[in-house]
């Protein structure tokens, strides 16, 4: 009890609408407390702390309610709630993003209605935004595990609306309903995803926060030893041909050529470009040569970074070819992302370079790194060909005692010279960013590259995984005639590195498992738990791709193979085919069409008897039931009338008593079976022998 009454508790707690028609089911009321805790829960990084806050106040309120100890609030309070909530979302929307934002603003309406809802109208729209919302859900997550979640939610959501309707029933007579409409929809759904045209979806709508994971347009050192510590997964690639070997597996995401003495950055010229890209569709013509394709399969990362190996060139929608040889989304990839390149490994990137470009890949920040510096111009004097100066760099890092390491010493104001000539420790971008600063010094352009090194191959299902701890960087060099050549320091320090991957090279305890202990890449050292990971991975690929990834060139191709001919007749037809036979599977399951049920042994064997009884001339109509044709049996040979009426009683025994046990019911079928074939037999050696076997009377069985 409490200490006060509360102003708005009501003893009558009856609807304002007091009509049956209006009345919410108390079933109805018991699977809304479910449905809301099923629709938030998928959402629950959306949430602020405040709006789960508001949302477990108005569960725990309806939960009062459906157990009568509070009245529903009045509705000036919840008014009141709302503008708060909405304020309060109005002043940290900056924070969120509008998009997060607006996530929450409907999460907080869909609480706050459920918490006042009085009638069934209530009850309808609680369960419309509800849908809402596990749509929202599957636009943020739509790998195979967050859809069958999804599908559940559905299903439960659903049931509630079910309940609406069944009137006083089990409490899980709306959830079987619910899961008869839903799978009777698939069939349906299922042909509308076939056949419908593909168009870009509308509801990408970019968040205003930056990149969410992965890769940054801007790297200092120790920024990609960082991302070591993900086993988050970013993108997925299945090659056409023969798989490369793990050393040939850069794949380039971003090339940085403006060092400031402290950091990397994409030149503010490459980024105009990059702002311009939709106006500028290709920025670099296909190269020529050998070559190989692959489809590559991105997850959201909230940037437009694409990957490819070099030379990559895609033809893909919303793709572009840039000047520097990387590939740009048009938009955020908030979303899965598939796209198909071909690239041509030896093709010369650049052979001729502008001034412009010269003078960027030269530039250096003056006054810092001077022992570097000097050591580019003794290079310089001691190897005036570009490759043999290059290549004296790389075997410095090779004889030298230089250490790879995720977890280098610090470095001061001059970090090329502190980790070349002192600490000589670091990782990929220490070893990079000192090999483009020594180049420059030395008189050629040099950049960064960015992006990731090798891949988990699924053998099994064909396909490539590259995962954030696989992030890498390398340089470029420009050689007079040869163009940008590829130089990787790091594979002159830790070989295996390249050659057999990062877990060659560190410990996945000590790195990307570190803050992941319930991460599936820990199974890899179990064989048969590394195969069950490896095969649900496969499901979630197989799902990206031909569900997911199911765009229009897919749609003709599957038009193609089933109708010889994507013409728009013969899919008007598919179409109107798929529809007839859907709703004659809704017709046969509502019982509208029904189709003839095979008998069983027993009816079988019965009716055989009567057909034969008929043809020794036994006058049967088909109407007679079981007693009726005893009785007519028995006046036709009175030596039968023992049988023949048993045979009839337990006939009818079976056919109308409900009160039979199951054992019984079997020991019944057999012994009239029995009694069956012996009438058969008579019947039989009567119609051969009719003197002899009308004087013989049928022997009964135990």
């Amino acid at each position: 009890m409490l200490p006060f009454s509360l102003p708005w508790k009501n003893k009558d707690r009856t609807p304002v609408d007091k009509s049956p028609q209006a009345l919410i089911p108390r079933i109805t009321s018991f699977w809304l407390l479910i449905i809301n805790v099923a629709v938030l829960t998928p959402l629950y990084d959306e949430l602020t702390p405040w709006t789960l806050a508001i949302c477990a106040i108005c569960f725990v309120w309806r939960i009062g309610i459906f157990l009568g100890k509070v009245a529903k609030p009045p509705r000036l309070l919840v008014s009141i709630l709302a503008m708060a909530s909405a304020a309060t979302l109005l002043l940290i929307t900056g924070q969120l993003g509008t998009l997060s934002a607006l996530i929450n603003l409907l999460i907080l309406g869909y609480a706050l209605k459920y918490i006042e809802m009085r009638q069934r109208r209530d009850v309808k729209t609680i369960i419309l935004v509800g849908y809402f919302l596990v749509a929202l859900a599957f636009i943020d997550n739509q790998s195979i595990l967050n859809t069958l979640l999804l599908a559940v939610v559905t299903i439960i959501n659903t049931g509630g609306l079910v309940s609406l309707y069944q009137g006083k029933t089990r409490p899980l007579d709306p959830l079987l309903g619910s899961a008869s409409i839903t799978l009777l929809s698939l069939p349906l759904a299922g042909l509308l995803f076939l056949v419908l045209p593909r168009f870009s979806p509308l509801w990408m709508v970019p968040d205003t926060d930056s990149a969410t994971t992965g890769l940054s347009d801007s790297v200092r050192p120790g920024d990609i030893s960082n991302l070591t510590r993900s086993a988050e997964l970013a993108f997925r690639v299945t090659f056409q041909g023969p798989v490369p070997s793990n050393d040939r597996l850069y794949w380039r995401a971003l090339v940085m050529d403006s060092y400031d003495g402290k950091e990397w950055r994409q030149n503010p010229r490459v980024k105009a470009l990059q702002n311009n890209a939709p106006n500028i569709p290709n920025q670099r013509p296909r190269p020529m040569g050998g070559s190989y394709g692959y489809q590559v399969i991105a997850e959201p990362s909230g940037t437009h970074w694409l990957f490819s190996l070099d030379l990559g060139y895609s033809e893909s929608r919303g793709v572009v070819n840039m000047s520097n040889s990387r590939l740009f989304a048009l938009r955020r990839i908030e979303q899965q992302f598939g796209y198909d390149v071909t690239s041509y490994p030896n093709a010369i990137r650049d052979p001729m370079l502008s001034a412009l470009e010269r003078h960027t890949n030269l530039t250096l920040p003056p006054d810092i790194n001077p022992r570097a510096r000097a050591y580019g111009q003794q290079l310089r004097e001691a190897f005036p060909d570009p490759a043999q100066r290059m290549q004296a760099v790389m075997e410095r890092f090779a004889q030298e005692p230089f250490y790879y390491t995720l977890k280098p010493p610090r470095i001061g104001s001059n970090q090329v010279d502190d980790f070349l000539f002192d600490n000589r420790s670091g990782f990929c971008v220490h070893y990079a960013s000192a090999m483009v600063v020594v180049a420059r010094a030395s008189g050629l352009p040099a950049r960064m590259v960015n992006g990731y090194q090798g891949g988990e191959y699924n053998a099994a299902a064909g396909y490539m995984s590259v995962y954030q701890y696989m992030a890498h960087a390398w340089v470029e060099v420009w050689i007079p005639s040869e163009g940008w050549v590829t130089f990787d320091p790091t594979a002159m320090v830790a070989p295996e590195r390249v050659l057999d991957g990062f877990d060659a090279v560190f410990k996945p305890e000590d790195s990307y498992l570190l803050d992941n202990p319930l991460s599936s890449l820990r199974l890899k050292n179990w064989p048969l738990l590394n195969e069950l990971r490896m095969q649900l991975a496969s499901l979630d690929y197989y799902w990206s791709v031909w569900v997911l990834g199911f765009n229009a060139n897919k749609q003709r191709q599957l038009f193609r193979e089933l109708l010889g001919q994507a013409s728009t007749e013969r899919i008007g037809l598919f179409m109107l085919g798929g529809i007839i036979c859907v709703l004659m599977l809704i017709a046969w399951y509502t019982g509208l069409l029904s189709l003839p049920k095979r008998r069983d042994k027993l009816q079988r064997k019965y009716h055989k008897l009567l057909h034969a009884l008929k043809r020794l001339g036994v006058n049967l109509n088909i109407s007679d039931g079981p007693r009726t044709v005893a009785h007519k049996v028995s006046r036709f040979n009175p030596n039968w009338q023992e049988s023949i009426t048993s045979l009839a009683n337990e006939f009818e025994q079976l056919e109308f008593n409900p009160a039979l046990t199951d054992r019984q019911r079997k020991e019944m079928r057999k012994h009239c079976l029995q009694q069956i074939e012996r009438l058969l037999i008579l019947v039989t050696l009567q119609r051969t022998t009719p003197t002899l076997m009308g004087e013989l009377p049928l022997k009964q069985g135990k």
